[in-house]
C-alpha cells in the first residue's frame, strides 16, 4: 500500500516537479493551493487545476487573506514594485538578498506547512510535499534542508501521526529541476513561475529569469 501525501502546489517549476514525482510513488489525498492575495494567484490557480485534473487529484484552495493584510511584500502590495530586469542579478548573492527582502512574505512557508499539517493529521497522510530548491535556499532559508529538518521536529509534536515534510528537489538547482519537467513530459506552458498574472509570463521578474535560464539549459 502506498503512503499518503498532501501536496502544496503553486504550479511553479519546483512545486510542479514535486507533484509529478510524488504522484509516481505516493497516494496523494489532497493538493492544496494557497491564496494570500498574491498577484500571481489567478494563473497559479488555473495551472494548478489543470495539473490536478490531468492526474485526477482532489484539489482545494486555501484562502488566507489575513496574510496579505500584514505584509508589505511586492508580491501582494501595489505600493511596492516587484524587482525586475536589471534590478535582478541571479548570480550575485548581495543583490539577491536585497531583492529577496522585497518579495518576502512573513512566515509564508511556515503558515503553509502548518495548515497542511492539519490536513495530513486529519487524512492520516505520511508526508507533506513541498517545492524547495538549493539555488534559492541561499537567499530564502525556508527553502533549505535545515528548515525541513527543523519543521519535521515540530510536526512530531503537532501532528498525531507524525507527518513529515518531504521534498524531492531540496538539493537541486533549477537546471536539474527543469530536467525533471522535461523527462515527465510536462509542457512548459503548464508551468507558472511568474510573480504576475499576465497572458504570458513576464520574463523579467527573478522567478521568471531563473525559470527561463533553467528551461534553456535543457532545451
Amino acid at each position: 500500500m502506498k503512503q499518503k501525501a498532501i501536496v502544496l502546489l503553486s504550479s511553479g517549476l519546483d512545486s510542479t516537479a514535486n507533484l509529478y514525482l510524488a504522484a509516481k510513488e505516493l497516494d496523494i489525498v489532497k493538493v492544496l493551493t494557497f491564496n494570500y492575495g498574491q498577484k500571481a494567484f489567478k494563473n497559479e490557480l488555473q495551472k494548478s487545476k489543470e495539473h490536478c485534473e490531468k492526474l485526477n487529484l482532489s484539489h482545494e484552495v486555501i484562502e488566507i487573506p489575513w496574510l496579505s493584510k500584514i505584509t508589505t511584500t511586492s508580491l501582494v502590495s501595489d505600493n511596492m514594485q516587484v524587482p525586475v530586469g536589471d534590478s535582478v542579478s541571479m548570480d550575485s548573492l548581495e543583490v539577491s538578498l536585497s531583492t529577496a527582502e522585497k518579495v518576502w512574505v512573513p512566515n509564508r512557508n511556515g503558515a503553509f506547512i502548518n495548515i497542511a499539517g492539519s490536513y495530513a493529521d486529519a487524512f492520516n497522510a505520511d508526508y507533506i510535499i513541498v517545492g524547495f530548491n538549493k539555488e534559492e535556499a541561499a537567499t530564502f532559508p525556508d527553502n533549505s534542508k535545515d528548515y525541513i529538518d527543523a519543521v519535521n521536529q515540530s510536526l512530531k509534536f503537532s501532528t498525531s501521526n507524525h507527518a513529515k515534510v518531504k521534498c524531492y528537489t531540496h538539493n537541486m538547482v533549477k537546471n536539474e529541476i527543469a530536467e525533471i519537467i522535461k523527462q515527465e513530459g510536462i509542457a512548459w506552458d503548464n508551468i507558472w513561475p511568474c510573480y504576475f498574472s499576465g497572458e504570458v509570463i513576464c520574463g523579467e521578474c527573478e522567478s521568471c529569469q531563473r525559470f527561463s535560464r533553467a528551461k534553456k539549459s535543457v532545451e
